[in-house]
């Protein structure tokens, strides 16, 4: 961007802005075509295609006033707003397009100009017998007087020819509007429906006049040249758009009630047949498309010097070529070359109606992409989007909705060519630019907005009933981060579909300077194990003088889902039993908040090779045996569980067997336990073999192990819970708060 010091040197005010997007609005469709439409869909179709244009155009307009009274808007105009708000790769991304699509409408208008010396150049073939006439013998010396221009004069020469062709152009209409002709509408014809027979279905003819109402965003490329942006962008672009869109309907009146339907289709300069003065339509014709060229050859080169300064290109030397301006008015010279020699290739070799195409899908890209951004701000809700002028939300979503609509509407080809053309410069621009915010920062907003309204949502609904459909939102609270990834790998596993996960690294000390740091080194860290996991677990660090205060305050956390957390996981090694009984003391408190538990027992196998979890169910684990099924189940839900069997191991007495194989197999029919019935084994508890004895036997190649608690009998004792095992890998023991039910 140009600094701050060279903003604004040429001092432009309201009015170049105005006459700059008035003047691209009134141009040669209106001149050339605008007759087509009326005879081909009546003044009432018209008057839809007009509405229907506008539906875009105003969303535009009123986006851009917002932003450009947020922030100071710098040389680059649409650039500068696009690139600020979504970041250089994908502003600058957008801001490729945009320029190319200025640059190329530079050869449109000129092409038309050449076009409206059309009857200029019959008369002369016929006068001295000459051969067709190509009409770049006109197109190539405007476009070369159109590069002197701006190479030794620069926009203020512009500008000041622009007023002048304004002039002439209003002039134009104002001959037009009291001119009048002898056609008088055959008797019982409504004027206002009256089209001619079999005409063109409406949504072409809406494609050929659509351009006509762009252009109201080419002042905002003056930009960097205005003394006052945050006034003259809002005023100068509200005030063309809604004029541009009344003159529009008084013009479509005046055609219908002055020339036949089928007159107005077949002559494209029906106009010059209705004026007071024929002949000041074509010059008119000539000054609109000179002025539109004007707008759009001061407008570019700003735009690609914009670009050079923010480094877009991939080459360091010709992002310093492209961001040259003179010392005194900044005045874009390399970048006005580049955009002269484009248009001067367009003007050579291209084709009118294709080069038209491809330039309204790119509007229609940029346009899109200003509404979204208004939109997006609206829900981001940043306390630093204080803009003065303030649309609405709805409008520049819909703003937004109709840009990409009608890009498939007008020509779905097209749309897909730009599109594509779209991607394969974000694939280059990103490759050398590092995005910088931008993008980020907006969607943050935008989802930190709604996911508190999610939260509060859905506390309000848990407080108005329990919900049957239980998932688990874990806490897992550790000082042993770095040092073993079991626990945090077993909340990725959870976190993957089903579950929500809350990692804490614990700090044990007192709140200082010190611990800070550490914590904030920590969360570096943590980031960067969630990165490399592609994990979904929510993150977090926690300073506090013991284990147990910790806990006090983990277990009173919300919940990142919305919902309250609901149970909380120790991990621990199979040898660090002190720790396990610092867990232990904190029982009582966890219960008090109906939390479940979980006790993480891993060892150096590390869930070995996670081909198979093992669920074991006796007698006493009714109300543990859900969650702990439950578990299992989400754990074999993700990437690196695909190819593990979930097996279910139940000991009960000899008399109980029977009663509950039926039990078990009935409910997996049904659906209540996600797993086959040829992976649940029944085991008869024989006198003199204990539970531990079994398990330590049939699940010594399990990759995890999973299998209930008493909290009560851990509280007593705390050895007990691990003591036994010892052929055993990792374990996960469960104790739930309350019973679950499987849906």
């Amino acid at each position: 961007m140009a600094n701050d010091d060279q903003n604004g040197k040429l001092g432009l005010g309201t009015a170049p802005v105005f006459l700059t997007a008035i003047s691209t609005i009134l141009g040669a469709v209106l001149f050339l075509r605008f007759g087509y439409a009326v005879g081909s869909v009546g003044f009432i179709g018209t008057v839809g295609i007009i509405l229907i244009g506008h539906l875009v155009t105003i969303p535009t307009a009123m986006a851009i006033a917002e932003i450009a009274t947020n922030q100071k808007v710098e040389g680059g105009g649409e650039y500068f707003i696009i690139s600020r708000s979504f970041g250089l790769t994908i502003g600058g991304t957008i801001g490729v397009a945009l320029y190319l699509s200025q640059a190329l409408s530079v050869a449109f208008y000129i092409i038309a100009f050449a076009e409206a010396f059309s009857a200029v150049l019959g008369w002369v073939e016929a006068s001295w017998n000459l051969s067709p006439i190509d009409i770049r013998f006109v197109s190539i010396p405007m476009m070369a007087l159109f590069t002197l221009l701006m190479l030794t004069r620069g926009a203020g020469a512009g500008v000041k020819l622009l007023y002048l062709v304004a002039s002439v152009l209003l002039l134009a209409l104002v001959l037009f509007f009291i001119g009048n002709t002898a056609y008088v509408p055959p008797e019982g014809t409504n004027l206002l429906m009256h089209t001619v027979d079999d005409p063109d279905p409406f949504f072409i003819v809406f494609a050929i006049i659509f351009p006509a109402f762009t252009g109201m965003t080419a002042g905002v490329g003056l930009s960097g040249d205005l003394k006052d942006p945050g006034r003259s962008i809002p005023l100068g672009t509200m005030a063309a758009t809604f004029t541009g869109m009344a003159m529009y309907v008084i013009i479509a009146y005046h055609l219908a009630s002055s020339a036949s339907p089928q007159t107005l289709v077949e002559d494209q300069l029906v106009m010059s047949k209705i004026a007071l003065w024929g002949p000041i339509i074509p010059i008119g014709l000539a000054c609109a498309t000179i002025s539109s060229a004007l707008g759009s050859i001061m407008v570019a080169p700003r735009t690609l010097q914009a670009l050079g300064n923010d480094r877009i290109v991939p080459f360091s030397m010709v992002n310093r070529w492209l961001a040259y301006g003179r010392e005194d008015t900044n005045e874009p010279v390399h970048a006005s070359m580049v955009t002269c020699a484009i248009a001067f290739l367009v003007v050579l070799l291209g084709d009118l109606n294709i080069v038209a195409k491809i330039i309204s899908m790119f509007f229609m890209i940029t346009y899109g992409s200003l509404c979204l951004i208004s939109f997006l701000e609206h829900f981001a809700s940043n306390p630093s989007y204080r803009p003065t002028f303030r649309s609405r939300w709805y409008i520049s979503l819909f703003g937004a909705v109709m840009c990409i609509w009608l890009m498939f509407a007008m020509n779905s080809f097209y749309a897909v060519v730009a599109i594509v053309i779209i991607f394969l410069i974000y694939l280059t621009v990103s490759r050398f630019k590092r995005d910088e915010g931008g993008l980020a920062d907006l969607f943050s907003g935008v989802i930190f907005q709604l996911s508190r309204g999610l939260q509060v949502f859905l506390q309000k609904r848990e407080s108005d009933r329990k919900t049957v459909h239980w998932r688990p939102s874990i806490v897992i609270i550790t000082d042993r981060t770095f040092e073993n990834h079991d626990a945090f790998n077993f909340l990725c596993w959870i976190s993957e579909r089903y579950g929500f996960g809350t990692f804490i690294h614990l700090i044990v000390g007192y709140l200082s300077d010190e611990t800070s740091a550490r914590a904030r080194e920590a969360m570096k860290q943590l980031v960067t194990m969630v990165e490399a996991k592609h994990s979904n677990v929510y993150l977090d660090t926690l300073i506090s003088p013991s284990f147990k205060t910790a806990i006090a305050q983990a277990v009173q956390l919300p919940g990142i889902s919305g919902k309250a957390n609901n149970m909380i996981v120790f991990s621990c090694s199979r040898d660090g039993r002190e720790k396990l009984g610092d867990f232990v003391d904190t029982i009582p408190l966890v219960k008090c908040q109906l939390f479940d538990i979980g006790i993480l027992a891993t060892d150096e196998r590390s869930f070995g090779l996670k081909r198979e979890i093992h669920i074991w169910l006796d007698s006493s684990d009714r109300k543990n045996e859900n969650l702990m099924i439950l578990l299992g189940y989400i754990i074999t839900g993700h990437r690196e569980w695909r190819n593990a069997k979930l097996k279910i191991f139940a000991i009960y007495p000899e008399a109980e067997i029977i009663g509950r194989r039926q039990e078990l197999r009935a409910r997996v029919k049904a659906g209540r336990i996600p797993i086959s019935v040829k992976n649940i084994n029944m085991i008869s508890q024989k006198e003199g073999v204990t539970s531990k004895q079994l398990i330590n036997d049939r699940s010594k190649t399990s990759d995890l192990t999973i299998i209930g608690f008493s909290a009560e009998e851990a509280m007593e004792d705390h050895d007990s819970i691990l003591e036994g095992y010892d052929s055993l890998g990792d374990i996960l023991f469960i104790n739930a708060s309350s019973d679950i039910t499987i849906k």
